[in-house]
Formats: structure tokens, sequence, C-alpha cells
């Protein structure tokens, strides 16, 4: 019975990390200007190289990634961005 019960803990360990990875990389390509369902599918697929991945995937040119840093949330906003890419183009 006890040899359950350490599987069972080092298991819920494992999905911790599992469920950990998906979401750093559902944030990371938020971030960097994809959508969220790709970035979780990828994350619950293969959820370390997933994560590595996001970090090296270059980020679109009007992200947030781009525009506020990794994690920052100064600067300007995406539609702010867009709004003066939008006026000096025409």
């Amino acid at each position: 019975m006890t040899l359950l019960a350490v599987i069972g803990a080092e298991a819920l360990l494992f999905l911790y990390a599992w469920l950990g990875s998906a979401i750093l990389a559902s944030y990371l390509a938020a971030r960097k200007g994809f959508s969220e369902k790709l970035g979780l599918a990828s994350g619950m697929l293969l959820p370390v190289l997933s994560v590595v991945a996001w970090l090296a995937w270059p980020a679109r040119p009007d992200s947030r990634w781009k525009l506020r840093g990794p994690v920052g949330s100064k600067g300007k906003t995406v539609a702010q961005a867009r709004a003066e890419r939008d006026a000096g183009g025409s």
C-alpha cells in the first residue's frame, strides 16, 4: 500500500510540472502575438520543449513582447502602436 502512495505523490508532482509547462507556453505564445490555444496545445503535447521553443520563437512586430517586454506592463499598448503605425503609413 505504501508503494502506491509514493507513486501517487510522484505522479502528482509530474502532473503539476506538466500543467505548469502548459500554462507557461500559453502565456509565452499570447505575449508573442500568437493564439493562447496554440501555446496551450504545444505545452500539453511537448511540455518542456514547447517552453524552450516559445522562448526562441520570434515575436510578431506589434506583440506585447515587442512593445512591453517579456513580463512588463509599461509602455504602449498594442492598440496604440497599431494606431501610430496606421497614422504614419497614411
